[in-house]
C-alpha cells in the first residue's frame, strides 16, 4: 500500500484549506478503530473530512458520508463535546517539510484558536491528538505510555511535544544543480538510495515515478549517470519543489497507484480528494476483505468438522440399532427351544423361522435358557429407544450441515474483492452467523439487529431482455425470495446443492424462451457448490411454491411444483 508521503499531504491540505476555511463542524463520526469524520459546513457546502491514523493508510481528504449504525467509540464522542458548533479556521503543517497538520478551531473566524486537531500522518506512528488553547493534550486516538515510549509519551494531562526533528537535508529551490548533484553522488550508489539518503521530505513512491519520468532507472548507479541523465533528473526535481511552493498539483492514478505530480499517470482524476478517498477506502476495504474471507472460511471449516464428525458418530448408533430385530429374534428363538438348553452352555444353533437356515445363538452359562432370552430382549429394547433418541439428533446436525454448507458456498462465490459490496456482502454473512450464535462479536451485534440487507444481487440480462437477480448470502436469498420476487418471475436453485437463490424476472403475460431458462439454470449452477461439474441439475418453480419451514435459518426454503433443467456452469463467464 502507497503511504501519504508529503508531498500528497502537502497537496490535499492545500485543496482542503482552498475549499473549506472557514467552515462550522457540526458532526463527529468515528467509522473505525482508525478513522475519523468531520461533518463540516461552509455557505455554499456541506460534506465529510475524513481523518485516518491507520497504520500502512493513514491520510486526510474529504471523503464518503459514515454509514448510518451506531457510533461507539469514545474519542469520537470527545472531540465532538469540545469540538461541536466551533469553526475550522485554519489548516497549518506544524514546520516545514513535517507530517503533521495542526486543525485549529476557534469561536468564529478571525478569533484565536480555542482547540487544535494535531493529525500526525506519520506511517505506523499515525496519531490524532486534540489539545486546548495552551497545548495540553485533552485525548488522543492512541495514547503512548512512559514505557512504550519515553521520547515522546502522549497522554491525556501531558503537554503536547512535536515528533522529533528531521535531520536530513531539506531540499530547496535554490540550490544550484551542480551543489544538489555534488550532495547525491557525494557516495557511489543506487540513484534512488542515494536520493532518500541525501534528502528529507522523499518518498520512494515519488522517487520511482521522478525517475521513470526522467527515463532513469530507480537502481541505476550515479557513477553511470551521463550529463543528460543529470539535467534531466534535476529539471524533474524543480519541477517537484516549485509544484509544492504553488500549490499546483496534477492527481492521476498511475500504474501502481496514484501521484499528484501527473507523472506516469494512466488515468485523470478531478482532485486529490476523490483520489485519496478511492485510493485508501479500496486497500483498505481490500484488506479487511481477505483478512474476515479467511476468518470466515476457518471458523465454517472447524464448525462443519466437528458437525460431520457428530453425524458420523451418529450413524453408527443408528447401524449398531439396526441389529434389534436381530436380537428379538435370537431371543424367540431360544424361548422356543427353552428344551434344548443344557446347563453350561455358551452357545445354541437353532434352525430360523422362516429360512430354516442354522442361526448361532451365544449364551452365557452362568444364566439359564430364559435369563438369556430376557437379556436378548433387553437388548432388543435398549436398541430400538437409541434409534428413536438417534434419529432426531441426526436430522438436527445434518439440517445444521445444510445451512452452513449453504453459507460456505455463498462465501466461496465471493473470492475476491473488486467493489465495497464484495465487503458489505461478506459484512452480511458475518452478521448472519453472529445472529445464529454461530459467532461472538459485540461490536457487530448492535448493529446488526434492525438492519436492511443490502439489495446488491448479482445482475445479469437474458437473451430474451428478462433480468435475472442472484442471492450473494443466506440474508439476500431471504430478501430475494420472500420480499423481491413477484407473482410472475421464476425461482431457481441447485437441486439437493448448496447455492445461490436465483430469480428470473416476468412482466404479467411474458413467457420465457428455452434458451432464458438455460441460461437461468446455467447462472444457477454456477452460483452453486458444483460450480466445477459439467452439469449440474437446476430445479425451477413460482415463488409461490417456495416456503421457509418455521424457524428455519436463513437461505433455507423448501419448494414444490418444480421442473427440472440441466444447468451447465462452465458456460458462465462471471462478470
Amino acid at each position: 500500500m502507497q503511504p501519504v508521503d508529503f508531498t500528497t499531504l502537502t497537496a490535499a491540505c492545500s485543496e482542503i484549506r482552498a475549499n473549506w476555511l472557514p467552515s462550522r463542524l457540526e458532526q463527529v463520526y468515528q467509522r473505525d478503530r482508525y478513522t475519523i469524520a468531520m461533518a463540516l459546513r461552509t455557505l455554499k457546502q456541506r460534506d465529510w473530512l475524513e481523518i485516518s491514523w491507520h497504520p500502512q493508510a493513514a491520510h486526510i481528504c474529504i471523503g464518503d458520508s459514515p454509514p448510518r449504525i451506531p457510533d461507539t467509540f469514545t474519542f469520537s464522542q470527545q472531540l465532538i463535546h469540545q469540538l461541536g458548533g466551533l469553526a475550522l479556521v485554519a489548516i497549518e503543517a506544524i514546520a516545514p517539510w513535517e507530517r503533521v497538520i495542526d486543525l485549529q478551531f476557534a469561536r468564529r473566524p478571525g478569533e484565536s484558536a480555542l482547540y487544535h486537531v494535531y493529525a500526525e500522518i506519520m506511517g505506523k506512528y499515525s496519531n490524532v491528538i486534540l489539545t486546548d488553547a495552551s497545548n495540553v493534550i485533552i485525548t488522543a486516538a492512541h495514547q503512548v505510555s512512559q514505557q512504550q515510549s519515553s521520547v515522546r509519551p502522549i497522554q491525556t494531562g501531558q503537554p503536547y511535544e512535536t515528533p522529533p526533528k528531521l535531520t536530513g537535508t531539506i531540499p530547496s529551490l535554490s540550490e544550484s544543480q551542480q551543489r544538489w548533484q555534488e550532495r547525491v553522488s557525494l557516495v557511489p550508489g543506487a540513484i534512488k538510495r542515494q536520493l532518500l539518503k541525501s534528502y528529507s521530505g522523499l518518498s520512494a513512491a515519488l522517487l520511482e515515478l521522478m525517475l521513470l519520468e526522467a527515463n532513469i532507472t530507480p537502481e541505476t548507479s550515479t557513477d553511470s549517470l551521463n550529463p543528460d541523465d543529470w539535467r534531466r533528473l534535476f529539471e524533474r526535481w524543480q519541477e517537484w519543489l516549485q509544484a509544492l511552493d504553488s500549490s499546483k498539483f496534477q492527481p492521476v492514478w498511475t500504474k501502481d497507484g496514484y501521484t499528484v505530480m501527473g507523472w506516469g499517470g494512466v488515468e485523470n482524476v478531478k482532485d486529490i480528494q476523490e483520489l485519496l478517498n478511492r485510493y485508501y477506502s479500496n486497500q483498505i476495504n481490500q484488506q479487511l476483505f481477505s483478512q474476515l474471507r479467511h476468518q470466515l472460511s476457518q471458523k465454517l471449516n472447524n464448525i462443519l468438522t466437528k458437525l460431520r464428525n457428530k453425524a458420523q458418530t451418529f450413524k453408527t448408533r443408528l447401524q449398531q440399532s439396526d441389529q434389534a430385530d436381530e436380537y428379538r429374534q435370537k431371543a424367540d428363538l431360544l424361548m422356543a427351544h427353552l428344551q434344548n438348553w443344557q446347563p453350561g452352555m455358551k452357545e445354541m444353533i437353532l434352525a430360523d423361522f422362516d429360512t430354516n437356515l442354522p442361526v448361532a445363538i451365544a449364551l452365557q452359562p452362568d444364566k439359564n435358557a430364559v435369563q438369556n432370552a430376557q437379556s436378548l430382549y433387553k437388548q432388543h429394547q435398549k436398541l430400538k429407544r437409541a434409534r428413536s433418541a438417534v434419529e432426531p439428533l441426526l436430522l438436527s446436525v445434518q439440517t445444521e450441515i445444510e445451512y452452513l454448507e449453504q453459507v460456505e458456498a455463498a462465501i466461496a462465490q465471493i473470492d475476491n474483492y473488486q467493489t465495497a459490496e464484495d465487503l458489505r456482502t461478506l459484512e452480511e454473512i458475518r452478521e448472519e452467523l453472529i445472529g445464529q450464535k454461530y459467532l461472538e462479536d459485540p461490536e457487530y451485534r448492535s448493529r446488526s439487529a434492525n438492519e436492511v440487507p443490502s439489495t446488491n444481487f448479482h445482475r445479469y440480462l437474458t437473451s430474451s431482455g428478462f433480468e435475472v437477480l442472484i442471492g450473494r448470502n443466506n440474508r439476500q436469498n431471504d430478501q430475494l425470495t420472500f420480499r423481491v420476487a413477484g407473482d410472475y418471475d421464476l425461482w431457481f436453485h441447485a437441486q439437493e446443492i448448496p447455492g445461490s437463490h436465483v430469480l428470473l424476472r416476468l412482466e404479467p403475460g411474458a413467457v420465457a424462451e428455452e434458451a432464458d431458462l438455460q441460461f437461468v439454470a446455467n447462472l444457477a449452477a454456477y452460483y452453486s457448490r458444483a460450480r466445477q461439474s459439467e452439469q449440474v441439475p437446476v430445479v425451477y418453480t413460482q415463488p409461490k411454491h417456495v416456503y421457509k419451514p418455521k424457524g428455519a435459518k436463513p437461505g433455507i426454503a423448501i419448494y414444490k411444483q418444480e421442473s427440472i433443467v440441466w444447468g451447465k456452469p462452465q458456460i458462465v463467464i462471471s462478470h
